[in-house]
């Protein structure tokens, strides 16, 4: 029956909706991790910085879409047997692979020429670099147990470090510390979320390979050291006394955030309704709520005499 609609569907033309739904819009909130480093500065609101970030943002988003692509590409036999995945253009046949490549190129040309003509060229290297890296993800690392999650974890500090490296601050060596841990956890949890999902083993490898080596027990113990070690380093963080442009012992204070919103995603994975930290973020009203506090509140601390000076004006006032 599968088969079937599968033939159907080639048959059809290709929607606006299918070339949208191929670039994958909901996982560019991923690159928000981007404007990390220019925030942790105070540099967000300087009009030139502002640019530089949001430029290295759409820069990202145009060279995630192109490796989203790929992806699907390579992987659109495997994902017809996904219970959701098998909805994705390419695995129903609606975008020829040939047609889905060809856009990939010209997505990343377009990132590339966009970060050669207004970004520096360490942004550059490092955008390269996350491409070739995804690249070989899609290709062979993604089907090697722990190195899987280690390089998308990597991909992370990347884009972190071009976020910095655009607003031309060096990147805080705390930030890649809790960036690489954080998104260890987060990643651990994603293929949770893919093993909770797949009724049994022969399902699981022939979607992934490795999620057959990463049997619950296994991904249970990973998620809760790498739990561990992100909430330390983040601890660890707000007590060091080194040199900051904000006061970031106040950061102390948003632990029970933090708390709540990885036990709350860690809680999540094992229920098998959301296919990975994206989708449980823009659907889960608990962890999209706790994300926002906490953004907010670190905002109010970084930006926390600006904030002050503002309210004092309007008292003033």
């Amino acid at each position: 029956m599968t088969g079937h609609a599968t033939t159907q569907v080639r048959g059809e033309a290709a929607s606006f909706g299918d070339f949208v739904q191929l670039l994958r819009p909901t996982q560019w909130i991923k690159n928000v991790v981007v404007l990390a480093g220019p925030v942790a500065a105070k540099r967000l609101f300087h009009l030139e910085d502002f640019i530089n970030a949001i430029l290295a943002f759409v820069a990202f988003c145009l060279a995630s879409s192109a490796a989203y692509a790929i992806n699907d590409t390579i992987d659109r036999h495997a994902d017809a047997k996904h219970p959701t995945k098998r909805h994705r253009p390419l695995a129903r046949g609606a975008i020829r692979p040939a047609t889905a490549l060809m856009i990939a190129a010209v997505l990343i040309s377009a990132s590339l020429a966009l970060s050669v003509m207004f970004l520096n060229p360490k942004v550059i290297i490092i955008l390269a670099t996350y491409f070739v890296m995804v690249l070989g993800y899609s290709v062979e690392l993604k089907n090697r147990i722990l190195l899987d999650v280690i390089v998308i974890a990597t991909g992370f500090v990347l884009r972190a470090w071009a976020g910095s490296e655009a607003v031309g601050v060096q990147t805080s060596e705390w930030l890649v510390a809790c960036m690489f841990t954080l998104c260890l956890f987060l990643g651990f949890g994603k293929r949770r979320c893919e093993l909770a999902m797949l009724n049994n083993e022969e399902d699981a490898r022939e979607h992934r390979a490795t999620l057959v080596r990463y049997t619950p027990d296994l991904l249970n113990h990973l998620i809760t050291v790498s739990a561990g070690i992100a909430i330390i380093t983040f601890l660890l963080y707000t007590m060091d006394r080194g040199p900051s442009p904000f006061d970031r012992r106040l950061m102390f204070y948003t632990l029970p955030i933090v708390f709540y919103g990885v036990f709350r995603y860690a809680m999540i994975t094992e229920l098998g309704i959301f296919a990975g930290p994206t989708e449980i973020i823009l659907k889960d009203k608990g962890m999209r709520a706790s994300i926002l506090l906490w953004a907010a509140v670190a905002l109010g601390i970084v930006y926390k005499d600006a904030v002050l000076q503002a309210l004092g004006v309007t008292r003033a006032g």
